[in-house]
């Protein structure tokens, strides 16, 4: 953690928004996307075994966040597992028809600010094109090139509200949260799932060139 927060000292002190931008780009860079799926993994250990679900990472900007003096929350979303369809099309059966998503926000200049607009606002953002779940992108990096709408408020090819179940409010963190309503999975399933799933990778391999 310290490690990371040393990594983007020379970011100038009132540069909030900018200092979790770059925070947001070394955790790409270092802690590789897998679909774990512990939500209440501590984030020394996502960051000492150098992979995450997107949920991990996020838990990992947030704890920089406030290490650098930045107060965050999490804004709870009930998802339903259709959304990951497109990710996992051979495992929908084994999709849980509900995911509780912990979405955070930064404290930046005096307003809540979500993840989804640490790159920029929405109406701009929506440029880049849908996110589609599918493929090497995640959530985690899809918020530095897309508007990742979960209100409907930009544009239909960006509204992602049509996922969203229920909005369950806001909570002062992920561990409030999850013990308010739980994880998605219950512990039984989620040991074995998470042995299995935490160390694929969530970013698409480039086929290997055919030999000649």
């Amino acid at each position: 953690m310290l490690a990371l927060s040393a990594e983007t000292r020379d970011v100038a002190p009132q540069a909030e928004r900018a200092f979790l931008t770059a925070a947001h780009r070394l955790i790409a860079i270092r802690v590789r996307p897998v679909y774990a799926m512990n939500e209440r993994q501590p984030v020394s250990t996502t960051l000492r075994l150098g992979r995450g679900s997107c949920s991990q990472r996020l838990a990992l900007l947030e704890a920089v966040a406030r290490s650098r003096a930045i107060d965050t929350r999490v804004r709870g979303l009930l998802l339903d597992g259709r959304f990951w369809h497109p990710r996992f099309p051979l495992l929908r059966a084994l999709i849980p028809r509900h995911v509780v998503l912990a979405w955070p926000e930064f404290l930046l200049y005096g307003r809540w600010v979500s993840v989804s607009e640490l790159y920029g606002d929405l109406g701009t953002l929506r440029a880049g094109g849908r996110f589609t779940n599918t493929g090497g992108m995640t959530l985690f990096d899809a918020i530095a090139h897309t508007a990742v709408d979960w209100d409907g408020g930009t544009c239909s090819s960006c509204d992602l509200s049509g996922h969203v179940l229920a909005d369950l409010g806001y909570f002062h963190s992920r561990d409030d949260l999850f013990e308010q309503h739980g994880q998605t999975l219950c512990l039984p399933v989620r040991v074995p799932a998470d042995l299995i799933m935490s160390r694929r990778s969530a970013r698409t391999r480039t086929p290997a060139r055919p030999r000649r």
